[in-house]
């Protein structure tokens, strides 16, 4: 198991309550590719550097997960197809 940043930003249409479905279909990927979430750190709704999907703000959450070597890509599909999320990245994070 390796540690992983999983970073994502939401549709700024949403609501609260579609923000937390959301963020928990998120940790149920985690979860179901083997993994294990560790941490959640929610920034909240913030400008974007530049305009995605005719959008200029976006709610950003950060997730910090224990993951299987392949399990990065079954989340990274996961997260592709999901309508709500404009952008994500998943990063390996440094063992110091």
């Amino acid at each position: 198991m390796r540690n992983y940043e999983v970073a994502y930003i939401a549709d700024p249409e949403i609501d609260e309550q579609s923000l937390a479905a959301l963020e928990e279909k998120v940790k149920g990927w985690v979860d179901a590719a083997g993994g294990k979430v560790e941490k959640v750190d929610r920034w909240g709704k913030r400008r974007l550097a530049y305009s995605i999907r005719k959008r200029n703000d976006g709610y950003y959450v950060f997730l910090q997960a224990s993951l299987p070597n392949q399990a990065g890509s079954a989340i990274e599909r996961d997260l592709r197809l999901n309508e709500q999320i404009l952008r994500f990245i998943i990063t390996q994070q440094e063992v110091s």
